[in-house]
């Protein structure tokens, strides 16, 4: 029997994590679910799941969950201490860290000095800070698995001997607009972004997915995740989303995992490793299927050449360059910052950052808030229009 503490319950990929929960009551049940505000969700699922911690990092959500779950015996507690409590538990063996963005850093650094296995779902926690959350991993002999497919499949693909490994391919979707002119994106709305074609995730991804940056921020992710040089890392544009990643070795061999675009199967292989549980899912069927591979259009969708660039350098600018991402995402999102805007924005804050190498947690939070101040003040900058 697994214990787990899920940080982002509510969340696209928590929802999933609480599904395989549900599937496998017999090796897997929760300690803690943790969320941001979604008050009315995280009481559906402290009802179902009967956790003994539940926390909302809004503190005006906690005192309103525990008025509302006051009749079960459940410690509701809020804000990033909460968030950590949750974490480090004693009864914990496992934290599958889902919270969207660079919050999730802090909670996966302190699990990990507990001494608990890591699933990880937050690719900005890798991106940021990935030499660091690496070598705590290492020093605590605690193992970080993915649960992002394309990693999950380079997981899975994986020898024990990395100097069999010639290059890793991550897989891309190409998002909504792979087939849609630069002329056509430059009047790209939320509500276009937000219809990605194959997968069902949450805003700040598929926003991400469409920009294609959520490739950029997984290239800089496999880099620390598998120890592998940038230039052994290669992206294609795959439209069918059935290979989800592959490994090439130097003797010719190319190894792919491949799977229907379900969150359930990844979520699943983290938290049942080594072993393959079965479950009911709909299995792949291969019988007049179609794979195409295509090569990304870098100018098209700079974001993905910049994230290569920034990861290459290292040091803070990964951190800042994802700080300035997600403050970029959410005024796309609130109709502050144009689509066509958005990854100029971003280069711009890089830009301006004098890069630390090899910094700790210190140096990070630093770089990241100074990246997401001046990132707002570009966004209300008239250089940076709604449209």
């Amino acid at each position: 029997m697994k214990t787990l503490t899920i940080l982002g319950s509510t969340g696209s990929i928590g929802r999933q994590t609480l599904e395989v929960v549900r599937a496998f009551p017999g090796q897997l049940r929760v300690h803690a679910l943790a969320a941001a505000r979604s008050t009315d969700l995280l009481e559906e699922q402290v009802r179902a799941f009967r956790p003994a911690l539940a926390v909302m990092m809004e503190e005006k959500a906690a005192a309103d969950l525990r008025v509302r779950v006051r009749d079960l015996p459940v410690v509701v507690t809020g804000g990033m201490e909460g968030i950590l409590q949750a974490a480090t538990a004693p009864q914990v063996d496992t934290v599958v860290t889902a919270l969207s963005g660079r919050i999730g850093l802090q909670p996966t650094l302190a699990a990990l000095k507990a001494g608990k296995a890591i699933a990880l779902a937050n690719k900005e926690t890798l991106v940021a800070a990935g030499e660091l959350v690496l070598e705590t991993a290492r020093q605590m002999s605690c193992p970080v698995l993915p649960i992002d497919s394309e990693h999950s499949a380079i997981f899975q693909c994986l020898e024990n001997d990395p100097r069999t490994v010639e290059k890793i391919i991550l897989t891309a979707s190409g998002g909504p607009f792979l087939g849609w002119s630069r002329f056509k994106m430059a009047s790209v709305t939320p509500q276009d972004a937000l219809q990605h074609p194959n997968w069902d995730m949450g805003w700040k991804i598929t926003i991400d997915s469409a920009t294609m940056m959520n490739k950029g921020l997984e290239v800089i992710e496999a880099h620390h995740l598998f120890n592998i040089a940038y230039e052994d890392i290669e992206v294609l544009v795959h439209p069918e989303s059935i290979v989800h990643s592959m490994v090439a070795y130097r003797d010719g061999s190319v190894l792919a995992q491949l799977g229907k675009p379900d969150m359930r199967l990844p979520i699943q292989y983290a938290l049942s490793y080594p072993a393959r549980w079965p479950n009911p899912l709909q299995r792949l069927d291969l019988r007049g299927k179609t794979l195409s591979f295509l090569e990304p259009d870098l100018e098209k969708f700079p974001a993905l050449a910049l994230a290569w660039e920034v990861g290459r350098q290292g040091g803070t600018l990964p951190a800042v360059m994802n700080a300035a991402n997600e403050v970029a995402v959410l005024a796309f999102l609130q109709g502050r910052l144009a689509y066509s805007r958005l990854i100029e924005l971003v280069r711009e804050v890089c830009a301006g950052h004098h890069s630390t190498e090899h910094p700790d947690l210190a140096a990070i939070l630093e770089a990241d808030g100074w990246a997401r101040e001046l990132a707002e003040k570009l966004v209300r900058c008239s250089k940076y229009p709604a449209r």
